[in-house]
Parts: structure tokens; C-alpha cells; sequence
């Protein structure tokens, strides 16, 4: 029987992140017809092509910027659980990332991470330096916020909007990732991915007041038009009707579409998210992280290949985010 305990919901999550981050990897960033001309049909780990413009250097099972972040942001939830420092939170992304330069690796602070960060060190206010922001890097990082925080509307996209003021302070941004976190907060509390999925588009409506009003008006309508495309079971038009690049509108929405789908079969998910092109990595992380949280299962082997690839502490992480979800239920 699979264990439906919120310990074994929260490490599922951050195991199916991490997995499909890794299944995503070598083939991010480049359209389909590259992926099936350099790999044919990724079907199992696999290392990047010599010279690949992102992930060059990284091996077969190696995770990214995706999991990278999303644990760090877990840990300065776990330090912090109070407050959200945003100058310590733009910090620990700066530190990370020259730690990736170090490594002489190209995968890097994503386009609105970047500048939002540039603009605080200029002396910008943190309300400010986000508004721009509507790619997927917040939506990427968020499961942790789902594991901590109870399927509370109001409290889930109020932890989302902290996390994301600095970065990505905007309704596209806010409401992807709070229909994200409250997708794996469900997941946590035992729900399956179809019972989490209105409240998750609750959560993105709620979101979608938070930030500034630029990019897509309506994100809660996109997603639901990706699990309308996925119910027809058209992934040729899920590509053509929502896209699969870092824009928040597109990948995240696709990242549900490819769960419904793939019904119950989280590791056929993850491939799709592979070879669908652009953003694969991310596709595959948002798609991990929910499809684990709400009872999908991966192969031993596989978790196992990621785990020994990786030096990855998702139980210690699991553990300090999930004494903050008893914090919050006790205050509740």
C-alpha cells in the first residue's frame, strides 16, 4: 500500500522534483526536433551533448538550478521561519550562483531573477524590483512552500507572495506558483492530484491579485485550458495551445497538463516533460513536485540513480518543512 503520510507525501514531492529536473536537463532549452535528432526519444537518464549551451558539463541524473533553488529556499524557510529576508534571500541566490560559476557551469540565475537582484543591489525597493518578473523561477522553487504551509487558501498565497516579492512580484508569477504550492500542500495532506486541482485554481485566482498586473491576466484560465487539452488527450495540441517555454503562462500550465495526461503514471509524465521541448527541466521539476505530493510513484531505480548523482538532504529538508506545517496547523 503506497504510505500516504504527510513525511512520505513531502519526500515524494522533493524526489519527484528532483527527478524530473534531472530527467529535463539534458534536453533544456532546445525545441523538439533537436532533442529527437540529438537523443532520439529520451527515455531514461541521460548526459548532454558535448557543448550544450546549458547543461554542459552536468552528467546523466544530475539535477539544476530547479532543485538547487527550490532547496535553498527550503532552507531559508527552515532558518527563518518567522520573517522573509528579502536582501538575505537575494543573497543566498547570488551565493549560489557564483558557487555554479565556480563549478564552470552555465546554469544560472534565470532572466527575472537577474535583474530583479541587479535592481535591489542599485538600491531599488524589494516591492519594486519583482514587478517585472512572470517567468517560471518562482513557480520552480515553490514546492517547499507547499510542504510547510496547511491547503489554506489565504495562507498559502500569502507565503507565496513573500518568497516571490523580490523576483517575480507579479500576478502571472504569484498565481503559478500559488496554484503550485497549493497543489503539493494538498498532495501533503493526502489528496490525489485530481481533488487538489481546484483548490489549486483557487489559489492562482487568489494569487492573481497579489502582484502587479503585468503578463497573463488570468492564470487560473490557463491552466485550466491545459487540463482541458490533457483531458482530450492531445499533447501535440497541448504544445501548440499553451507552449513550453519559461514564461510562467506556458510551462507551468503545461507541467499540470502533462499530469493529467499521464493519469497515474508519474514516470510517463516526467518523460513527456523531457522530450516536449524548451523548458524541459522545469516542465519536469513543477510536474515531479505536485505528481509526488499527490500520490504518483517513480521507479526505485530512478530515484535511486538521482539520489547517488546528487548529494540531495530531502529528508532533513522534508522534516524541518513539515515541523513548520504542524506550527501553523497548532496556530490555525
Amino acid at each position: 500500500m503506497t504510505d500516504t503520510s504527510p513525511h512520505a507525501r513531502a519526500l515524494a514531492a522533493l524526489t519527484g522534483l528532483a527527478t524530473g529536473d534531472a530527467l529535463g536537463m539534458p534536453a533544456q532549452t532546445l525545441p523538439r526536433e533537436t532533442i529527437r535528432a540529438r537523443y532520439g526519444r529520451i527515455a531514461d537518464f541521460a548526459a548532454p551533448f558535448e557543448g550544450h549551451p546549458v547543461s554542459h558539463g552536468l552528467e546523466a541524473a544530475q539535477v539544476t538550478d530547479d532543485t538547487e533553488q527550490a532547496l535553498l529556499l527550503a532552507r531559508r524557510l527552515i532558518a527563518d521561519p518567522e520573517g522573509f529576508d528579502d536582501r538575505g534571500w537575494a543573497q543566498d541566490l547570488l551565493d549560489w550562483e557564483a558557487e555554479i560559476r565556480a563549478k564552470g557551469l552555465s546554469d544560472l540565475l534565470g532572466p527575472s531573477s537577474r535583474r530583479a537582484i541587479d535592481a535591489l543591489l542599485a538600491g531599488a525597493s524589494p516591492e519594486e524590483t519583482g514587478k517585472g518578473g512572470t517567468t517560471n523561477g518562482a513557480a520552480m522553487r515553490i514546492a517547499p512552500v507547499g510542504i510547510m504551509t496547511p491547503p489554506d487558501p489565504a495562507l498559502i498565497c500569502r507565503n507565496v507572495a513573500r518568497t516571490c516579492r523580490v523576483t517575480h512580484n507579479t500576478g502571472e508569477a504569484i498565481a503559478a506558483a500559488s496554484a503550485v504550492a497549493m497543489a503539493v500542500s494538498c498532495g501533503v495532506a493526502g489528496m490525489s492530484f485530481e481533488e487538489a486541482l481546484d483548490p489549486a485554481l483557487a489559489a492562482a485566482r487568489l494569487g492573481q491579485t497579489m502582484g502587479g498586473a503585468t503578463g497573463e491576466p488570468d492564470m487560473a484560465g490557463r491552466i485550466a485550458a491545459a487540463l482541458d487539452l490533457a483531458e482530450a488527450g492531445r499533447e501535440d495540441a497541448l504544445v501548440a495551445g499553451i507552449g513550453t517555454s519559461v514564461a510562467s503562462r506556458e510551462s507551468v500550465a503545461c507541467a499540470f497538463g502533462l499530469l493529467r495526461l499521464a493519469g497515474d503514471d508519474l514516470w510517463q509524465a516526467l518523460l513527456a516533460a523531457a522530450n516536449i521541448g524548451d523548458d524541459t527541466d522545469t516542465i519536469g521539476a513543477i510536474a515531479g513536485a505536485i505528481g509526488g505530493a499527490t500520490g504518483g510513484t517513480l521507479p526505485e531505480a530512478a530515484v535511486a540513480r538521482v539520489r547517488a548523482a546528487n548529494d540531495l538532504p530531502l529528508e532533513e529538508i522534508a522534516g524541518g518543512l513539515l515541523a513548520l506545517r504542524a506550527r501553523a496547523e497548532v496556530q490555525a
